[in-house]
């Protein structure tokens, strides 16, 4: 297998291995952020409301691929700028951590909208009688809000992941060093690009074939979860 792809393949995978890490990490941020733009929508004042509608409508209006280019390379102009008044050296952003912020950063708009419309989709009558039981406002959601959320919220939730998944291929243009960007490498020295980015497109579906998996087990467990209340 590795000399069918001309001792390419360990890379390819050095790469599916990198594409993974920085699709969770983007992730993460993406659910803290989306979390907090729904909460801020749904609960904030004037103010946090404006910001928040503001950053889902701003970032979901922009092309993936401008932002990236935009907080990389702008991030790094500004960040030497300040370091220039202080006498700093020339700081180089690393790829990994301007990928994942930025495609953390366009998800959590996506993900605040998911978590926003799941909320509003809670039961009233349910949240109501946490609160006639002498619940305060934190257990009614943790224990109410928040479980109901989550079943209404999966649908969408495991669709903004599988559109991240793919997005994080954006990565290879700021020079992170992806399957994207390996796959480039390789076809180029091989003269061979046909052959390896249809080996990265099957990477990318094994990718979402095991997300699928993940997903039908939490849709399992939650739907249980709720039958049980």
């Amino acid at each position: 297998m590795t000399e069918l792809f001309g001792g390419y393949l360990p890379l390819i995978l050095k790469g599916m291995i990198l594409t993974v890490e920085v699709a969770l990490l983007s992730l993460f941020f993406a659910v803290i952020l989306g979390m907090l733009a729904a909460s801020a929508r749904l609960y904030g004042g004037p103010i946090s409301k404006i910001i928040a509608g503001t950053y889902t409508t701003v970032i979901r209006g922009i092309p993936d691929l401008v932002l990236m280019m935009l907080i990389f390379f702008g991030g790094q102009i500004l960040v030497n700028n300040i370091g220039d008044k202080f006498g700093w050296d020339y700081i180089d952003i690393d790829p990994f951590i301007a990928g994942t912020i930025t495609i953390g950063f366009i998800f959590g708009a996506y993900m605040g909208e998911t978590f926003r419309g799941a909320i509003m989709a809670v039961s009233k009558g349910q949240i109501e009688a946490g609160h006639a039981y002498g619940m305060t406002g934190l257990q009614v959601f943790l224990h109410i809000t928040f479980p109901a959320m989550i079943r209404h919220a999966l649908p969408g939730f495991f669709n903004n992941w599988l559109v991240l998944v793919k997005t994080t291929a954006l990565v290879s243009v700021i020079g992170l060093e992806d399957m994207v960007f390996n796959a480039k490498i390789a076809g180029d020295t091989l003269r061979q690009p046909f052959t390896f980015y249809v080996l990265v497109g099957i990477l990318f579906l094994l990718i979402t074939a095991v997300s699928d998996l993940g997903m039908k087990w939490l849709e399992r467990r939650y739907n249980k979860a709720g039958m049980g209340h």
